[in-house]
């Protein structure tokens, strides 16, 4: 996969390409969400998309994420959007051929309507992750980046919009 920005084409390394696969295969994704994050997978998390660019995670609606008010719960819409800005965040770190940590420093979320139904968290900004691990290498500092994520249900109404700023540092 790949993109044009307005700096550099994006092309993702054979290792990085490994890991997108493995994001959008059913079975290892949620092989991955058991091992490494467990909320996730009980709650029902799936990526349907993952590119350079673009992440899409689902949400269901259902006993697993709602709360008592027949909506989903907060929380899990958080980690949904925080699954679509992260996943991008992993492949970049795949890409870079460095030892790099990332961190959520910050999250701000707003909700606009009731999340009643399946709702898909979309990231569209990947190639401001990919420009920030650029710069955390080059610059051998700690380099924060607010990314957004947007929810919607099927018929396209938003729910929910979050603000995620990640920080990202080369390890010694």
């Amino acid at each position: 996969m790949e993109t044009l920005t307005k700096e550099k084409t994006i092309v993702l390394n054979a290792k990085a390409e490994k890991q997108r696969k493995q994001f959008l295969s059913f079975f290892l994704f949620n092989l991955f969400l058991l091992i490494k994050l467990p909320a996730a997978f009980f709650c029902g998390l799936n990526i349907r998309k993952l590119d350079v660019d673009n992440c899409e995670v689902t949400l269901p609606y259902g006993w697993r994420s709602q709360n008592p008010f027949q909506s989903i719960y907060f929380a899990s819409q958080a980690m949904a959007a925080e699954m679509s800005t992260g996943a991008l965040a992993l492949l970049a770190i795949e890409n870079c051929n460095a030892n790099m940590g990332m961190l959520v420093i910050k999250v701000e979320g707003s909700f606009s309507k009731k999340a009643d139904k399946l709702t898909t968290f979309t990231c569209t900004e990947g190639a401001k992750i990919f420009a920030a691990i650029d710069q955390a290498i080059a610059t051998k500092e700690k380099v924060p980046v607010t990314i957004e994520s947007v929810g919607t249900m099927p018929d396209g109404t938003e729910v929910a919009r979050f603000l995620i700023t990640w920080s990202f540092k080369i390890k010694k």
